[in-house]
């Protein structure tokens, strides 16, 4: 069994050997040499062999006489081929002479074709290079001409487009490292150009401002075109660009506030010029201006409740100021310009969309301090003449009747030269009061104040002049010393004319608000009880200084008590009194311009004290014994008296009634120069004597029961006569 099955390996090793490509036999081989029977296989390849040999040896005899043929062909062959040979030679040569300019032409074209290949690869190269040479040589023109947002876009398109693109170079590297350098550049550049840009609006804010406040009412350019904010612009960008925006907004925002409390923080002379507030103003105004600007154009650098939050910041910290040093001001036509430029500055803001109510509101609290200023600076009286004003002529009376509303008929028809019946001091007034009325106006202007407001707040206005300042003039001008009846009586005239003139105030100042005077939330001037009260002041002051001046001729008065009776012939007034009667003629006749109830109750009030002055000297207590003559003078100084009051100095009163002031005096006078004492006293079963004893009790309550004195008086003459007085 084994060595069949070793035939048919052997069987098929050869087949394999037969069939395989001879450089597959080694493996074959290997085979047989790993088995036993190699040798056998070797006489199995010999007898192999030696069949293939018989094969070939029969195909061979088969085809020689083909051979031979072909071997005779050849020999015929071989000598046409060195025919060929020979020409192929020749050819050779020939070609090979040819072809040696043709191979230098190769060559050159060969090395053209490799200097075309580096030319190609050149152009390649620096196709890619050559942009990113002009892409630095753009960025460094750029760097040069500052335009560093465009030079940032450039230094992103070369890092991340052409140097990547370009491939490994040594420049290509060295621009590389400079790119962070270059950024930095550029981030530091911008940062020192927006500081720049913020000391620049810092110094020009006041000009921004003015400009900005100047185009509410003229034509002129933005005031944003007087700012290049470019360094904004780029800066923001920039930092957009580097990822760095909110450092950005958070430097700027920073820094405007910073400005802001500078330009917020007002000169400590603000008050002195109405120049100081105006570039206060301005530049608040241009701070406003430029973030209002930058709230519009850079969408989101500052935002709306940052601009709102400064704008509170600034409203609080302006108004402090303004109150602060308004408040230092004591001239109207400053505060007057001062209230336009706030009106200018709050209607500049409001058009930008900041609201401006408070900085109205304080408008109304400073026309308050606007009022007291004026009303401080009113007084007419220092200048008044208090004499009646003369005129010439007609144009000089038109002048006076312009400026006071004077109706007088009667003194129209008077001839030149005639005199209005008050002084300077009443056309000066009333036109004081029109410029006051006017000032007011003027300053309820432009403050958005309906035209009632207004009415209202220049009533009032007035009124504090009128019950104030005006009543405290006159009240001073009355009660002062060495004020004469002469300049009371004026005064007293010309308070009865201005009184008169107080409806023609209300029709003024309905004219200029169009607010009717009868409208039922119209304010009332209080001129009419102002002027009355100082008239009645006067009135009251004329009553006293009249009798002031009774008392001073009084306290002339020298009479004898105890003088002798008279002879014959009447007796004369004291000279004391007579002089006393002729100025109080002189003085009544002043009075003729004065209402005719104040000349009257002046009239009787100085009748009446120079009554009870005389009797009061009648019973003075020192006066213990007065003879039959003192009582004749004083008798005769009684008829003097009595006497002016029956030549009526002041018109109006009826009959008798000025000289019942006299009645209680003569009533006494008669008493003493009359009445038989001594028949009195001998029904008492007194002893006549040269001097009588009078019981006063009885002479006053029993004997003269007609006689009635006030209990005053009466005590007082009782009580002297109850002192034990004698009388001759």
């Amino acid at each position: 069994m084994a060595s069949v099955e070793t035939a048919a390996e052997h069987e098929r090793i050869l087949r394999e050997i037969e069939s395989t490509d001879t450089n597959c036999i080694g493996p074959t081989l290997r085979s047989v040499y790993d088995g036993q029977e190699h040798g056998l296989f070797m006489e199995k390849l010999d007898v192999r062999i030696r069949n293939h040999d018989r094969e070939i040896e029969k195909m061979c005899n088969h085809h020689f006489q083909g051979f031979v043929d072909s071997i005779t062909e050849l020999l015929k062959v071989r000598g046409e081929a060195q025919k060929l040979k020979s020409q192929v030679t020749e050819t050779n040569g020939r070609l090979q002479d040819d072809g040696k300019e043709l191979m230098g032409s190769m060559e050159e074209l060969q090395k053209c074709r490799v200097q075309q290949r580096n030319i190609a690869s050149t152009i390649d190269k620096l196709s890619h290079c050559l942009p990113v040479l002009e892409m630095y040589s753009r960025l460094q023109e750029q760097m040069r001409a500052k335009r560093y947002y465009p030079a940032l876009r450039t230094l992103e398109l070369l890092e991340h487009t052409c140097l990547p693109r370009a491939g490994q170079y040594r420049f290509c590297s060295i621009m590389a490292e400079n790119i962070p350098m270059l950024r930095t550049q550029i981030r530091d550049t911008a940062m020192t150009q927006l500081r720049d840009f913020l000391e620049s609006i810092r110094k020009h804010s006041d000009k921004i401002g003015e400009t900005a406040i100047r185009q509410v009412h003229v034509e002129v350019p933005g005031a944003q075109d007087l700012v290049d904010f470019s360094p904004v612009y780029r800066c923001l960008h920039i930092y957009t660009v580097l990822g760095l925006r909110d450092v950005f907004e958070n430097y700027y925002r920073k820094q405007r506030r910073k400005q802001a409390r500078l330009v917020l923080q007002p000169h400590s002379n603000m008050h002195e010029t109405l120049e100081g507030y105006r570039r206060y103003f301005n530049q608040i105004v241009g701070f406003f201006v430029v973030e209002d600007h930058v709230l519009h154009t850079t969408q989101g650098l500052v935002n709306r409740a940052y601009v709102e939050e400064l704008w509170e910041l600034a409203l609080s910290k302006l108004i402090a100021a303004l109150r602060t040093h308004s408040s230092y001001c004591d001239n109207p036509d400053l505060v007057l310009d001062l209230k336009n430029l706030i009106v200018l500055f709050a209607d500049t803001l409001q058009g930008y969309g900041f609201p401006v109510s408070q900085l109205f509101d304080m408008l109304l609290e400073m026309r308050e301090q606007y009022g007291e200023i004026l009303l401080k600076r009113w007084n007419v009286l220092d200048q008044d003449n208090f004499s009646p004003i003369p005129v010439s002529t007609e144009e000089e009376y038109k002048h006076y009747t312009a400026q006071f509303p004077l109706q007088d008929p009667e003194l129209d028809k008077l001839p030149f030269p005639k005199k209005l019946p008050f002084s300077e001091f009443v056309p000066k007034v009333y036109c004081q009061l029109k410029e006051f009325i006017y000032a007011c106006l003027k300053y309820s202007e432009d403050l958005h104040l309906s035209s009632t407001e207004v009415d209202d707040m220049i009533r009032k206005s007035t009124n504090l002049l009128l019950t104030r300042t005006l009543s405290h003039c006159l009240q001073y001008a009355i009660k002062k010393k060495n004020v004469g009846l002469a300049e009371l009586v004026q005064v007293i005239i010309n308070t009865t004319h201005l009184e008169q003139s107080c409806h023609f105030l209300e029709e003024f100042i309905s004219n200029i608000t169009n607010v009717p005077p009868d409208s039922a939330n119209a304010t009332k001037l209080y001129g009419t009880s102002t002027f009355k009260d100082a008239r009645h002041a006067a009135e009251a002051e004329i009553y006293t200084n009249l009798n002031a001046k009774i008392d001073q001729f009084l306290q002339l008065a020298n009479y004898d008590w105890m003088a002798a009776a008279p002879g014959g012939g009447a007796l004369e007034a004291s000279d004391y009194l007579v002089d006393l009667i002729a100025f109080l003629k002189s003085t009544f006749s002043v009075f003729t311009n004065l209402p005719g109830k104040v000349a009257q109750t002046a009239c009787m009030s100085a009748c009446k004290h120079i009554s009870t002055s005389l009797t009061e000297l009648l019973l003075d207590p020192e006066v213990r014994q007065i003879s039959i003559g003192a009582l004749h003078q004083l008798n005769a100084d009684v008829q003097e008296c009595e006497g002016f009051a029956r030549a009526g100095p002041v018109a109006g009163f009826q009959g008798d009634t000025l000289l019942l002031a006299f009645s209680d005096l003569r009533q006494l006078l008669e008493l003493f120069t009359q009445w038989d004492w001594s028949a009195y006293l001998a029904d008492y079963g007194k002893p006549s004597c040269k001097y009588l004893r009078v019981n006063p009790h009885t002479a006053l309550n029993n004997v003269f029961p007609q006689f009635r004195k006030p209990d005053r008086d009466r005590q007082k003459l009782i009580d002297t006569l109850d002192d034990d007085q004698h009388m001759s």
